[in-house]
């Protein structure tokens, strides 16, 4: 079996970010939460294809997922770091803001009809372990490119942490 490994360097931040329908009938109370993140994915996309290109600062996004849960939509995002996440999630000429004070003052108004969760996870080289089978890509590999699993180790437990030769 051909086993790969994340090519990516260095510490990761997993944000995962959601929202909770509970008045789907309302879709005027939920609609704007809900197209919002699209379009800050895209924007962050955008940046780091042109950062790739040499055109634009890099914001340090890796890239993301959209699932679907239970509960409603789910976007696993991946980041350099938590200073670059807080960065773009406070910069003035982002998407981020204007969606964030749009959501707020429906949220007032309206408590009970969407919630929005998020969570962040910092973590450093060490706590990365991954670990694709015969051509499989998703997560951090599939967005920063992969590696035969034995350029970081023989098992799982020897690939957290060691840098690629």
């Amino acid at each position: 079996m051909r086993q790969q490994t994340h090519a990516h360097e260095g510490d990761v931040v997993v944000f995962n970010i959601g929202m909770t329908i509970r008045k789907p009938l309302r879709p005027d109370l939920w609609w704007a939460p809900f197209v919002a993140m699209p379009r800050m994915i895209a924007e962050l996309s955008r940046n780091r294809a042109a950062a790739d290109r040499g055109e634009a600062e890099d914001l340090g996004f890796l890239g993301a997922y959209t699932l679907m849960g239970r509960g409603g939509p789910w976007v696993v995002q991946y980041w350099r770091s938590t200073e670059d996440l807080y960065r773009y999630a406070s910069a003035r000429d982002a998407q981020h803001l204007p969606a964030r004070t749009k959501f707020n003052a429906v949220a007032r108004k309206h408590p009970d009809a969407v919630g929005i969760w998020h969570e962040t996870f910092a973590v450093p080289a060490s706590g990365i372990e991954t670990l694709y089978g015969n051509g499989a890509s998703t997560g951090l590999g599939a967005l920063t490119g992969t590696v035969e699993a034995t350029r970081r180790g023989r098992g799982a437990r020897e690939r957290p942490g060691s840098q690629v030769a």
